[in-house]
């Protein structure tokens, strides 16, 4: 039932030391032997931290480092690691995490190794090849969503992680940082940038809840048991994950929304499986998150346009990475226009004071 296309040859400058993973591994006691034969294959979907499938001992391991030559902000392995290692034993969807290191001398950067949990991804690519119908797109929406708010209802102080982060005062603080983060990683000037940046200064809510939070809630970090669409098997890429307001989370989720009525170039831009028909409204959404955690959701123009901002300072970090020759992989060469896309299109939800039909 996994998908076939995620995992292909490493990319040229980002091979594993394989001596000195499997001397790791084998310390680690998760396999038996260095001269055990291993492939090594990578994981292309995501655009941050680096995903490694290893085949070794007839077992199969996922290997997460952070990028070459990236900044350590955005990419502490110790502390994903940490959350995945806690969270386990509280909410069963999540990898299972076996083993951390920051020893340089391994791989060159920190890195962690979690299981490979079985299922589908569900990608662009992959829900096109399933020609998956609108009734199953219902089914896989309501999936989503009941695990989103399932999460956002997880005892984390059991897990022992009261301390992931800082719930008072988070609002204004990741308005500030994400402004601060964009503002550095400029690499021309966007005027709807500014303007978003402005507005969300004096349009943050003052009051708010809050609970742990994913901060990357999208399909394609979902594995789905199987075709059925009934159960999420696990919830990856955690390195974002905090304690703050669960409608920051929300935001995040439907700036990655797209819809089959967005226009083209957002389509283009954003492209989602949630384009496909059967699938909620990014209002239906909201209006179906607000009923099944049991409260309002109020500045909804405020938390959509701050995803979108969000997302558009991730695409503009790692494209300044690719200007500045700190990475090669073609698929960055574009994400200049992404983070201006979405800095438009947050601006433009501001004017209008809605999160549907925007153009």
């Amino acid at each position: 039932m996994s998908n076939k296309e995620l995992t292909k040859t490493v990319r040229k400058g980002e091979e594993l030391q394989e001596k000195n993973l499997k001397r790791f591994l084998v310390r680690q006691e998760l396999i038996t032997s260095e001269k055990s034969p291993m492939t090594i294959s990578q994981f292309y979907n995501g655009y941050s931290n680096l995903t490694y499938l290893l085949k070794i001992e007839e077992k199969e391991y996922v290997l997460r480092r952070p990028p070459f030559s990236a900044p350590k902000r955005g990419h502490d392995m110790g502390r994903e690691f940490k959350v995945l290692y806690k969270l386990h034993e509280v909410f069963s969807k999540t990898p299972k995490a076996y083993a951390y290191s920051e020893d340089a001398d391994i791989l060159g950067a920190p890195f962690y190794i979690m299981n490979k949990v079985e299922g589908i991804i569900l990608t662009a690519n992959e829900a096109r090849e399933r020609k998956i119908s609108p009734i199953a797109f219902k089914t896989i929406a309501d999936t989503w969503l009941d695990t989103f708010v399932t999460l956002h209802q997880v005892d984390y102080t059991a897990a022992g992680l009261e301390s992931l982060g800082r719930p008072e005062g988070y609002v204004q603080r990741q308005v500030a940082n994400w402004g601060k983060q964009y503002s550095a990683a400029a690499t021309e000037k966007v005027a709807s940038a500014e303007k978003v940046m402005d507005w969300m200064e004096g349009h943050q809510p003052k009051q708010y809840n809050f609970s742990l939070i994913h901060n990357d809630y999208k399909y394609d970090n979902i594995v789905f048991a199987n075709d059925e669409w009934k159960e999420v098997a696990a919830i990856l890429d955690w390195e974002m994950c905090t304690l703050g307001d669960p409608l920051m989370d929300l935001g995040t989720s439907l700036a990655y929304w797209t819809t089959s009525k967005d226009a083209d170039f957002i389509k283009h831009g954003l492209p989602s499986p949630t384009v496909m028909e059967g699938n909620p409204s990014r209002t239906q959404i909201v209006q179906q998150y607000a009923i099944k955690c049991g409260r309002d959701v109020n500045n909804l123009t405020f938390y959509f346009a701050y995803g979108l901002f969000k997302i558009a300072v991730i695409a503009q970090q790692i494209y300044y990475r690719f200007k500045h020759g700190h990475t090669t992989d073609a698929r960055f060469a574009q994400l200049n226009k992404v983070s201006a896309l979405c800095c438009d299109t947050a601006w433009q939800a501001i004017q209008k004071k809605r999160i549907d039909n925007l153009y």
